[in-house]
């Protein structure tokens, strides 16, 4: 068994995906955050491919799928999330668990809000959905939000550094040693296209409105009540454990793991992830 490597045209968009494992098994989409792209999954798919089907895009402007020019496509979550459901429908995915990871959970809880009888599951690793995950490291995007002018705009490129892309991989780790350069080096090779650091800046500017969406995903999870998995990085220096905590207010069905580790809780906590991952969905997917 291997993984697939391919592309799909999405509204005239080169979408690139990565795949594994038998369609006759439950599907598993994998969203990826920020700055990365499904390489972040690049282990925990050869983990899960014996027993799920999983499905992992890049969105627009990241990883290996297209980066239309700002002019010809609005960067916005909205927009994301538009096109990765447009992506779902191609390749007809009519019930699958999302597992999401930063700015997979503004995208993933979009799809779901819109189309839960869909979702069969949520896997969220450092994914927030509450105002109190968010940490004071969102204070520099917040004041950009409550006035974009250039300066608090021009403040926020030390956030598209490669110190600061390496800095989210191991900050937060126990052993930053064992954290391969090949993840942020791989996300700084991205970043560093022309054009791409304003689009990741409209992102940051967008996300205002992801944080207004909260309201009505958590109403998402009370009334359909899906199963979560919650297995938090809680070292993150965005989003704090009070936002893994967050989702058992919520749901009754949830399940929280705060694991000793940071952002990216896969460059350390791989297995893990892959036990409580297994775990959680073959007892609730049979």
């Amino acid at each position: 068994m291997s993984v697939l490597y391919k592309t799909v045209n999405i509204n005239n968009i080169n979408i690139f995906y990565r795949e594994a494992g038998s369609t006759s098994n439950p599907t598993i989409l994998l969203l990826h955050g920020f700055p990365s792209s499904s390489h972040m999954y690049r282990n925990l798919i050869t983990k899960l491919m014996d027993e799920y089907h999983i499905i992992a895009p890049d969105y627009p402007g990241f990883g290996n799928s297209d980066q239309p020019e700002m002019d010809e496509f609005e960067y916005t979550f909205d927009k994301l999330a538009h096109v990765t459901n447009d992506f779902v429908e191609k390749l007809k995915l009519e019930k699958f668990s999302i597992y999401v990871h930063d700015y997979g959970a503004p995208v993933g809880f979009r799809i779901a809000t819109k189309h839960p009888e869909r979702i069969q599951a949520i896997i969220t690793q450092n994914g927030n959905a509450y105002e109190e995950g968010l940490l004071s490291a969102w204070d520099p995007i917040r004041t950009y939000w409550e006035n974009p002018t250039e300066e608090n705009k021009n403040n926020l490129k030390a956030l598209l550094s490669v110190d600061f892309t390496e800095y989210q991989y191991t900050n937060g780790t126990r052993n930053p040693d064992r954290i391969s350069p090949d993840a942020w080096n791989m996300d700084q090779f991205v970043l560093d296209r022309p054009d791409n650091k304003e689009i990741q800046l409209a992102l940051f500017y967008d996300y205002r409105n992801n944080v207004k969406q909260y309201p009505s995903w958590q109403e998402y999870f009370r009334t359909h009540q899906p199963p979560v998995l919650v297995a938090w990085g809680r070292n993150d220096i965005f989003f704090g454990p009070e936002g893994a905590l967050a989702f058992q207010k919520d749901l009754k069905d949830s399940e929280v793991h705060l694991l000793n580790t940071g952002h990216f809780p896969l460059e350390e906590e791989l297995e893990t992830s892959e036990f409580l991952i297994k775990q959680f969905l073959g007892e609730r997917l049979k």
